[in-house]
């Protein structure tokens, strides 16, 4: 880590600042477009490439070395008298839980997609994640220069994959390797890079094309806008100022129902100056964005308000990155995390450029800084003015699916192991240790098999621990197949003092979504209402552990049907051990299932090893649901248990020369073979 001096920035008119992530799948160019970002605004001096392992925001030995982005990193640059604050997230469906994360937090968002490929599987689910989080979005198509590339085949992927519709505004110049440079649509100017940066005039050449796809692009605006659709019925046509603002309105509203589009190779520092300029047109600055709740849309006189989505360990100590939503903080203040419940002091505030920090004496609404002091605030939390306390909805943190032994070599590192493990797991929530109470070890679950090798090369390297690692195995879910009605259970407890007294009874049923439903039918106040809500809390304690395997248990829905109290010897404590037990009980005489893990795996190989890849996945429990032919290659989908995927890399490269290449993303559970 190095560490600039103190910097006495005035702050910036909120209206100028963005605070946007790059978004997209695996090697679809995120990184390099950040690279050329801080190239272009001279936040760098020097261009790094993600295969040479010198980029600014890929700082981490692991990212260098496997040339992928791990984990978020956060840099600002200035362009045109705005101020960017950019997340850079990783593309690896192993670290989507560092997407949820920086989405949380974020105002808007560039969309990345590959020219050649389009609409990839964790383009699509990075997509998702945005909506979920109503994060506004401009679409970038990269690699241009490609062989294959295609904007309108790109293009149309974003149309029928994402339910979008795509606002084309450039028409590019040249194919593939001939790709010099892109019509803007909107100003009807030439752009070029065949030398240096130009802008001219439409040739002659390309007027016919570009006055087409501008006429193409009015109209789709116009279907978007009450206000544009006014002006196109009357003339129509836009003009360029209702355009501009238009496709800034559409975009702000993130259901509006249309994405801008721009088009360029970063890579050949081509495309990314209007990129820029699209960047501090179209998405939104923090008064955008709704206030918080109880606060004025980021107003920096209001009390501090502020969530914290992501703690990091440096050499000098712990970082806590953290989004300003209201009010200023400075150095030495007081503030409540409000969760927990108990006041932090602010010791620094760092503006962080990748690994680099600069200390700042203040931060305020609209800002995202790194705090160090903060000594317990974990990813999730709420900072906030003591005298002002309020809760801000944290990001979700997914299931684990994959889980893996672990043992250190030295007994004697065994407890060093330990205090790792708690450091790994405060830095990645989507991280979970845990000691298996029938064998005794140590067992670390994340998203996949590459999360989890990741985690074991920073305990070995970061915390220069050595330790054995057990076969992936992947993490089980029971569920209710035929529930059972009336249950009846009475907890009674009499130790001397304050007795125990609930009685319930409970109808337990399949739920079809997946998820824990809780419902009360219970009338006449025979199960007060606090009481009914410990019950809740109750149930939701049993499903930790399943009668099958002790897996969790899910798709289960709780009815409270009847009950009773006893005046001196109920209690919620009562009652939350009578729901527990209860659907313990309910639970061992239904008939359950045992689900495990499925995943979507897209797999592109030649169309020569079509045959072997089928037949591999056939043999994996494979369920192929699409196979189509693009640019000379194959594209096969399908579901396959994530159980079966463990070594697929390895059997997929020599089946294939190394040619093959696949991505998966979970996309639920399935049930498991009764031999299981």
């Amino acid at each position: 880590m190095r560490t600039h001096a103190t910097t006495h920035v005035h702050p910036l008119p909120l209206s100028t600042v963005r605070n946007l992530g790059i978004l997209a799948h695996v090697d679809a160019g995120k990184t390099t477009v950040t690279e050329r970002f801080l190239f272009l605004t001279g936040a760098i001096h020097r261009l790094g490439e993600v295969h040479d392992g010198n980029t600014v925001t890929d700082f981490d030995p692991q990212e260098r070395d496997r040339g992928i982005t791990i984990s978020a990193a956060a840099v600002s640059c200035d362009w045109n008298g705005h101020r960017i604050n950019l997340i850079d997230t990783p593309g690896h469906i192993d670290f989507a839980d560092e997407v949820e994360r920086a989405l949380r937090v974020l105002d808007g968002a560039v969309a990345v997609f590959d020219a050649v490929a389009g609409v990839e599987p964790q383009s699509e689910s990075v997509w998702r994640q945005a909506d979920r989080y109503g994060v506004p979005r401009i679409a970038f198509v990269n690699k241009l220069d490609r062989t294959g590339a295609d904007l309108d085949t790109a293009v149309a992927s974003i149309r029928d994959r994402l339910h979008t519709t795509p606002l084309v505004v450039q028409l590019p110049v040249g194919r593939e390797s001939g790709f010099t440079g892109v019509v803007d649509l909107v100003r009807m100017r030439l752009l070029t890079w065949e030398d240096a940066y130009t802008e001219r005039p439409v040739p002659e050449g390309l007027l016919a094309e570009a006055q087409r796809r501008r006429a193409v692009l009015d109209e789709s605006v116009a279907g978007l806008h009450p206000q544009a659709l006014e002006e196109y019925v009357h003339h129509s046509a836009l003009t360029d100022a209702t355009l501009a603002a238009a496709l800034r309105a559409i975009t702000l509203d993130a259901n509006g129902g249309g994405v801008v589009v721009l088009c360029g190779s970063a890579y050949r520092n081509r495309g990314i100056e209007p990129l820029l300029d699209a960047v501090t047109a179209y998405l939104p600055s923090p008064l955008d964005v709704p206030p918080v709740p109880g606060r004025t849309a980021a107003d920096p006189t209001e009390p501090f308000a502020g969530l914290v989505f992501k703690v990091a360990a440096t050499p000098t100590g712990r970082l806590t990155y953290l989004r300003v939503y209201a009010g200023t903080i400075r150095k030495g203040d007081l503030v409540l995390d409000t969760g927990a419940g108990r006041t932090e002091r602010i010791g620094r505030i760092v503006r962080v450029q990748a690994d680099r920090h600069a200390e700042a004496d203040l931060a305020v609404a609209g800002d995202i800084v790194a705090v160090a002091g903060v000594k317990a605030a974990r990813a999730g939390a709420t900072l906030c003015a003591p005298d002002a306390p309020l809760l801000l909805e944290p990001a979700a943190v997914p299931d684990p699916v994959v889980s893996v032994a672990l043992e250190a070599v030295r007994n004697t590192d065994t407890g060093r192991l330990a205090g790792a493990l708690a450091r790994l797991t405060e830095e990645d929530p989507s991280l979970r240790a845990r000691t298996d109470p029938e064998t005794g070890q140590t067992l670390l679950s994340g998203m996949g098999e590459l999360h989890l090798e990741v985690a074991v090369e920073k305990l070995r390297q970061a915390h220069a621990l050595q330790v054995t690692v057990g076969r992936p195995r992947v993490s089980y879910r029971e569920t209710v197949v035929r529930g059972v009605s009336d249950l009846v259970y009475r907890h009674v407890k009499q130790d001397g003092g304050a007795g125990q007294f609930a009685h319930i009874v409970l109808d337990v049923t399949p739920y079809d979504t997946g998820q824990f439903a809780f419902d009360s039918t219970v009338t006449g106040g025979r199960v007060p209402r606090e009481f009914v809500r410990a019950v809740e809390a109750g149930c939701r304690d049993a499903l930790a552990e399943g009668p099958l395997g002790g897996h969790p248990v899910t798709g289960v829905r709780v009815v409270l049907t009847d009950g009773s109290t006893h005046a001196k010897d109920s209690s919620d404590l009562a009652f939350r051990t009578a729901g527990r037990l209860a659907l313990r009980e309910a639970l061992r005489s239904s008939t359950m299932a045992l689900l495990e893990p499925v995943a979507e795996v897209t797999v592109t190989v030649p169309e020569d090893a079509v045959g072997s890849v089928l037949g591999d996945l056939a043999a994996r429990r494979g369920r192929v649901m699409d196979s189509t032919v693009r640019a000379a290659a194959a594209v096969v989908t399908a579901t396959v248990p994530l159980a079966e995927m463990f070594g697929y890399a390895s059997r997929l490269r020599s089946r294939t020369q190394g040619r093959g290449t696949f991505t998966t993303r979970p996309t639920g559970y399935a049930p498991a073979p009764d031999e299981r």
